[in-house]
């Protein structure tokens, strides 16, 4: 959570992959809610990447997270995302 807002503001963004990557499979709720934030916010300054991100994990990471990831994409790249 402590990487949310300074992800917002495109900091850190090396450390939001690999912190996602930690906790990619997890399956607490509320740590699925903080990384799947992280990614959201961190994907306002670095869309590209954390796309690229989710297209790569995706086989992995559970559809609330994905949805959650993805939700300030433009909306082709949501269908692309979402498809299986």
């Amino acid at each position: 959570m402590t990487l949310i807002l300074p992800a917002r503001n495109g900091k850190f963004l090396q450390d939001v992959l690999k912190i996602s990557d930690i906790l990619l499979r997890d399956e607490d709720d509320l740590v699925r809610k903080g990384y799947d934030g992280m990614l959201k916010e961190a994907s306002k300054k670095y869309q590209k990447e954390i796309y690229d991100y989710i297209m790569k994990n995706k086989a992995d990471m559970p559809r609330t997270s994905l949805r959650y990831a993805i939700e300030k994409n433009a909306p082709g790249l949501r269908r692309k995302a979402m498809e299986k």
